[in-house]
């Protein structure tokens, strides 16, 4: 956590475990109480529904003993925490008599809390750590979706992990939760079930943690041959309908990009025609930018933030912090590669000013992976001045040039375009004003800053792209090329 602060990031995701059905036989060994398994001892005398196990990194123990027939057991220096629970209704009773039975183990005891860890150490570092949510499993006929034949059981579960977290991690380093579960940005009505899981954690958390908030994180597929792409209109009404599920809790949507994955495609109108570059190919195949993709990522973060706007949720981006493999760019074992810190770049340009906050999965071991000579956080690190050009706006008749973006201070900035006669324009000019405060002000990102350039009055050609590149106070160029339709 102190390297991730170190290049810059404030923030920590987890994922969470999933709370798998299962059945006496699938019960861990080790999990007995006078030598008799352990669900077995806890449910006699009453009628056994269902049985589920839950593997976390985390010792739960005496803390998550709530109800009568709850335990907290340590065999074969393995710690169990079981939980007796209603199989209809909550509570403790059940009123007839039936019990589900849920087997939370946790590795050796007594063992480290990962969670509380987590917790303790970005609340030392005065960072904001989120926890990973329980994940119902998946359904078999649509393994995309998650299964909630056990809805009332997972919704009670739920409860039970936040008042776990309450009782142990109840810190300021504790932020919030991540609602594991993922889905498209689309409002197709197939994902409602997704829907469900989400509103039934965020309405757990106003009940149990009000304080704390929620990140969710939708995944972009503008891929043109995939059968779960959508377009940005249903990326727009997509995060709308995510937002509705907030219940009360400040919840933060991070759309992933999708260039990791090459599920997006970070390219400019006038770059369309060109062919997608070689670790998009990796998935897309050969093409051009057009071809491949419905749309750049860039328009739709432009719809996610209409789509978000007035529903109090917040929009962030998860930008992927890997590449497609190339057979050239191993990382680890992972079946994705490492990325560069030019595509980096460049997926930051394409989020626009959309999103407030910009994390990125992820840490380890995308970041950290060696395989082709340079960690990523190395080329982070020797890169930091670079700029990045995130919008523009110019008014040719006033030569007035605006640019938002990162590491402006002491730009020169190259502007090109041609004007309504025809005539090719390149101009290099340093910036008349620089903001520093520009995100802050506007309620953006808080680290965009603003600069503003003064070109002499012109036109500008119908239909014709400008194209702006930026030199700053360090001498370092952007290395993201950016272009816009004037």
């Amino acid at each position: 956590m102190a390297a991730i602060k170190a290049l810059g990031g404030d923030t920590v995701i987890t994922f969470g475990s999933r709370l798998t059905p299962s059945s006496l036989a699938g019960i861990p060994a080790d999990c007995q109480i006078s030598a008799v398994n352990c669900v077995q001892s806890l449910a006699d005398g009453v009628l056994l529904d269902r049985v589920f196990t839950y593997s976390d990194s985390s010792p739960w123990g005496a803390a998550a003993v709530k109800c009568p027939r709850d335990r907290s057991i340590t065999n074969n220096n393995k710690l169990f925490t079981i939980l007796v629970l209603p199989a209809q209704g909550s509570g403790c009773t059940a009123a007839d008599n039936r019990y589900d039975v849920i087997v939370v183990s946790a590795g050796s005891a007594p063992g480290v809390s990962a969670t509380g860890s987590m917790a303790k150490a970005a609340t030392a570092q005065g960072m904001k750590f989120f926890a990973g949510m329980p994940i119902p499993v998946n359904r078999t006929d649509f393994a995309y979706l998650p299964d909630l034949s056990y809805q009332g059981t997972f919704s009670q579960f739920t409860d039970r992990y936040l008042q776990y977290q309450a009782a142990v991690n109840n810190v300021a380093g504790l932020a919030g939760f991540y609602l594991s579960t993922e889905m498209p940005v689309s409002d197709g009505p197939v994902f409602n079930s997704i829907l469900t899981v989400y509103r039934i954690q965020n309405q757990a958390i106003r009940r149990i943690m009000p304080s704390r908030s929620a990140v969710v994180s939708p995944y972009i597929d503008a891929r043109a041959a995939a059968s779960g792409r959508t377009t940005p209109a249903q990326a727009a009404a997509a995060v709308r309908n995510i937002a509705s599920t907030a219940s009360g809790v400040r919840l933060n949507i991070a759309v992933q990009d999708g260039m990791g994955t090459g599920k997006g495609g970070a390219y400019f109108g006038n770059e369309a025609a060109a062919s997608v570059d070689q670790f998009a190919a990796a998935i897309v195949g050969p093409g051009t930018w057009r071809e491949r993709y419905l749309a750049p990522v860039r328009d739709y973060f432009q719809a996610a933030a209409a789509g978000i706007a007035g529903t109090g949720a917040t929009l962030w981006a998860n930008m992927e912090g890997m590449a497609p493999a190339n057979g050239a760019n191993p990382c680890d074992t992972n079946t994705r590669g490492q990325t560069t810190k030019a595509r980096l770049d460049r997926q930051l340009q394409q989020l626009g000013n959309a999103p407030a906050k910009v994390i990125s999965f992820m840490w380890d071991t995308y970041y950290t992976c060696v395989d082709t000579g340079v960690p990523l956080v190395n080329r982070i690190t020797s890169g930091k001045a670079t700029p990045v050009i995130t919008d523009s706006s110019f008014n040719a008749a006033a030569g007035s040039l605006f640019v938002t973006g990162f590491n402006l201070s002491g730009a020169q900035v190259q502007l090109k375009w041609t004007t309504a006669t025809g005539q090719v324009q390149d101009r290099t000019v340093a910036a008349a004003a620089y903001n520093p405060s520009y995100g802050q002000q506007h309620r953006l990102n808080p680290g965009l800053q603003s600069v503003t350039v003064n070109v002499g009055g012109t036109s500008l050609g119908a239909g014709r792209y400008y194209m702006v590149n930026v030199t700053n106070g360090w001498g370092a160029r952007n290395d993201a090329f950016y272009s816009k339709l004037g």
